[in-house]
């Protein structure tokens, strides 16, 4: 299993984690951050232990960091996640980070492949934290399919997948909604913010 850092993770459950102790301590830094390189990428290479050492932009324009040259049925479950989540962000009158060129989405490699029951589920890794002892411990873990890892800009981690795309897809428009959120509705975006407290599961934007 890769190396984690554990003590600053604040996690979302349902394929959906945010780093908050981040988010406080180097706001100003990542908003000079542009594109996800940077802050976020030193983020996301900290939290997985991967290295993304490969650059591309989905078809309709999202920036990707992937530990390896990702698959274009990868790349166009990226943008079929981030349309669902600019059409119902628009609904809820959400207009701010609506572009699929706000988004960086890094790509690593997954803990596990399988879930408990033994079906199909690329996900990362990370401390329990608060989760510990719940149903969603699993031996000091939680695993989940994505995570935030920067509010400024819109950044966040997937697992690497080889099938399932709708997976893909909804791992997206799931992590994207806290960060729609973020820049639309502070108060929304609090309340949602973790999931082992009442935050509800997703989607929230309906």
């Amino acid at each position: 299993m890769k190396r984690f850092a554990k003590s600053t993770l604040f996690f979302l459950v349902a394929v959906c984690f945010a780093w908050s102790a981040f988010f406080t301590d180097s706001f100003a830094q990542r908003r000079r951050s542009a594109g996800g390189g940077g802050s976020a990428q030193r983020v996301a290479e900290n939290v997985t232990g991967d290295t993304f050492e490969y650059s591309a932009e989905t078809p309709r324009g999202a920036h990707i960091r992937s530990v390896s040259r990702p698959r274009a049925e990868a790349l166009r479950a990226i943008d079929d996640g981030l349309a669902r989540l600019f059409a119902i962000a628009r609904k809820n009158n959400y207009r701010a980070r609506t572009n699929y060129f706000d988004y960086t989405i890094f790509i690593a490699r997954p803990d596990r492949t399988q879930n408990g029951q033994g079906g199909y589920s690329p996900d990362i890794a990370v401390g329990a934290g608060q989760y510990g002892g719940s149903r969603y411990d699993q031996g000091g873990y939680v695993y989940a399919a994505g995570m935030v890892i920067s509010l400024e800009p819109c950044a966040f981690v997937i697992a690497e997948h080889n099938r399932n795309w709708n997976r893909v897809s909804d791992a997206v428009r799931f992590e994207g909604e806290h960060l729609v959120l973020y820049h639309n509705d502070r108060a929304r975006f609090q309340a949602t913010l973790d999931h082992s407290r009442g935050g509800g599961g997703h989607p929230i934007l309906k």
